[in-house]
């Protein structure tokens, strides 16, 4: 960061530490309320605020307060703040059987997930949603990982800042025909966000239901989850906290990796979302003399079928996805017609034909 934006943001701080925490009487930067502070060369300023354990709704005016304070500084032209807190601890028979909840303006939602992270899950949901957006649907994509955000990078626009409504709702980022949220438009990415798990979850909340995602007299036909990797707190809170239509799980052919599979695919059964395609990545690589499986030969297509869940396809190591991915250009827009972008279109068009199918109530069969 050069001087003048060194020196801008000190002022920033400043003002922000000038409305006091209600609890503690501190300034907000010294009570340790703001998190992810960052400012741009245009004067762009984000940042998150963070509340007490189910305080959010009554900190909103301490919000307002902090957005003012840090549009009035001199050489800042723009403020973005989402209010985020702890959730209350609930008992256990509330949380065992809470009823999901839908996500304003969205038709179905489907997660696309992983067991362990690096097997390229971010990059495979990109191109499903790019590939969904292609047949004629309107889609969002919600980048779920508060900690590892990648979603502005892969679609080239880690620059741009979403604008925050009248109503306090997020515009989503509108690129390749899809409408896009990441918490890394919002708090500088460079920045570690050291959080617990409830204050992760609660960001994730923040981002499906705080988004202006649609109406519902336009609403999106399909929102894909980029999951973060695992099987932690906001896995499970996105499976309790919305009906998903399905979950896709990616994985790479080697047995550390399909581990992983069996552990993800448990947790889907246990919270009762049906897996609706596994995705084999990085299976082959093609060479002068035929094809080299790097991390092995068809584990993921082996796993899934011991497992009963449907197979969606393999995924070649592709040096072009790779360079389409670190360019900003998803490969199914930026190379349509290329046979793996038809692969793409294939997977996602038999994503949503198993969701639809688990979504219709099993036949009932009678003896008369």
């Amino acid at each position: 960061m050069n001087t003048s934006l060194m020196a801008l943001r000190d002022r920033i701080s400043r003002a922000l530490n000038s409305i006091k925490d209600p609890l503690s009487g501190k300034g907000l930067a010294d009570a340790g309320r703001i998190q992810g502070l960052a400012v741009t060369a245009e004067g762009r300023v984000r940042f998150a605020l963070e509340a007490p354990a189910g305080a959010a709704d009554a900190w909103g005016p301490v919000r307002d307060a902090a957005e003012a304070a840090a549009a009035a500084v001199k050489g800042v032209t723009g403020v973005t703040a989402v209010l985020t807190a702890h959730a209350e601890a609930k008992p256990a028979s509330q949380s065992a059987h809470r009823t999901p909840e839908g996500v304003a303006g969205v038709r179905a939602v489907i997660a696309v997930a992983s067991g362990k992270g690096g097997v390229g899950k971010s990059t495979i949901a990109a191109n499903l949603a790019c590939a969904l957006a292609a047949s004629g649907r309107k889609v969002g994509l919600l980048d779920v990982d508060v900690y590892g955000p990648s979603l502005p990078t892969l679609f080239g626009v880690a620059a741009t800042r979403p604008v925050m409504r009248p109503d306090k709702k997020l515009e989503p980022v509108e690129r390749c025909g899809l409408k896009l949220m990441s918490i890394g438009f919002i708090v500088d990415p460079e920045q570690a966000m050291i959080w617990r798990g409830a204050m992760a979850t609660s960001a994730v909340r923040q981002l499906l239901d705080d988004v202006a995602w649609g109406t519902d007299a336009d609403p999106l036909d399909v929102l894909v989850l980029d999951m973060p990797p695992g099987t932690g707190d906001v896995q499970l809170t996105i499976a309790q906290r919305v009906p998903l239509a399905g979950a896709i799980i990616v994985s790479t052919p080697q047995e550390l990796a399909l581990a992983d599979v069996r552990r993800g695919m448990a947790m889907f059964d246990k919270t009762h979302v049906p897996v609706i395609g596994v995705i084999e990545n990085m299976a082959w690589l093609e060479t002068l003399g035929g094809r080299m499986y790097v991390f092995g030969e068809g584990g993921a297509r082996r796993t899934a079928e011991a497992l009963g869940a449907p197979f969606l396809g393999e995924v070649p190591i592709e040096i072009a996805l790779r360079e389409s991915a670190d360019a900003g250009a998803p490969f199914v827009v930026a190379k349509p017609d290329h046979p793996l972008s038809q692969a793409f279109a294939a997977m996602a068009e038999a994503a949503m034909e198993n969701a639809a199918r688990a979504a219709k109530p099993a036949p009932v069969i009678r003896f008369e």
